[in-house]
């Protein structure tokens, strides 16, 4: 199949299924004599990996390295766990700061009542001091 026929298949770009080739990500496809890209279903596969990853926020470094470990299916899969891990330990910190953000936000908020003019606005007033 050609690039088009795979991007429809997967959702993705044809650019970025260019950028996942550059990256090393994907396998580099064959050549047909007029030198179109040739994806077969070992492409189609690689690329629904790819996307899966990126649904869950997974790095394209992370990728990489997921893909070089999947390559080695002999491999202990601990570095696979420890990815995991590290990555489920990144989003816990992300949500602790979301929640700080939230609950600096909301006090800022409970600043200012609705009936109040601009000139009045606690909100304002606390962000410019």
């Amino acid at each position: 199949m050609k690039i088009g026929e795979l991007a429809k298949l997967t959702g993705c770009s044809v650019q970025a299924i260019r950028f996942y080739e550059k990256e090393k990500l994907l396998q580099t496809p064959r050549r047909s004599e007029s030198n179109y890209r040739l994806y077969d279903r070992s492409s189609l596969e690689q690329l629904a990996f790819i996307k899966r990853c990126r649904t869950l926020d997974i790095t394209l470094a992370e990728i990489k390295l997921l893909v070089d470990l999947k390559n080695s299916p002999e491999t202990q899969c601990e570095g696979v766990n420890q990815l995991i891990d590290d990555h489920i330990e990144q989003i816990n910190l992300r949500v602790f700061e979301l929640n700080k953000l939230k609950d600096s936000l909301t006090s800022l908020r409970s600043s200012c009542q609705p009936d109040l003019k601009v000139k009045d606005c606690g909100i304002l007033q606390r962000l410019s001091n």
